[in-house]
């Protein structure tokens, strides 16, 4: 994210998605959200921000696999190869609450917060991010530190700040 004097805190969820809320509307964008270990964490912040209505109409929480088959239309086949915390399913996600919703952009999250479900793979703060539309689609592996709520509150953040990278790339 671009570094300006309008520019939010990067670790203030409520100033950034006051700030995503502000270049979504100057944009005519309509975001949506796909979430799973942040159980609707990035749909709650974007809603606090009064007027939202104007750009944020869906949000899916996807804690189970199947609520991604049902919801999203992520495949089975994909879940059982690559697992829920994964690119593959994260930008399928994305591609599924685009197609649902009718969403201009939209963020997918999924990840292990803990404190149990870790593997050598994937230990617990792996999350699988991805960012975009119905045509292109970003994602990137984060690990982050500490016990779930806070896993939980930094996946949040870095969602939101994606969200405004998607729409800022060139500032």
């Amino acid at each position: 994210m671009a570094v300006h004097a309008e520019s939010p805190d990067p670790l203030d969820p409520a100033r950034l998605a006051e700030y995503l809320g502000r270049l979504c509307r100057e944009r005519g964008i309509v975001v949506s959200t796909a979430e799973s270990c942040t159980g609707g964490g990035v749909a709650s912040a974007i809603t606090s921000v009064a007027g939202s209505s104007d750009y944020f109409e869906t949000g899916y929480v996807t804690y189970a696999n199947t609520a991604k088959t049902r919801l999203l239309g992520v495949s089975e086949t994909m879940l059982a190869e690559h697992g829920a915390v994964s690119r593959q399913v994260v930008e399928a996600m994305v591609a599924g609450a685009c197609a649902e919703s009718g969403a201009d952009l939209a963020v997918a999250i999924s990840g292990v917060a803990g404190p149990g479900g870790g593997t050598d793979d994937k230990p617990v703060g792996t999350v699988w991010l991805a960012w975009g539309d119905g045509w292109q689609r970003a994602a990137e592996c984060r690990h982050f530190p500490g016990d779930r709520d806070a896993v939980r509150e930094a996946a949040v953040r870095e969602a939101l700040v994606g969200l405004i990278r998607w729409l800022t790339p060139h500032e």
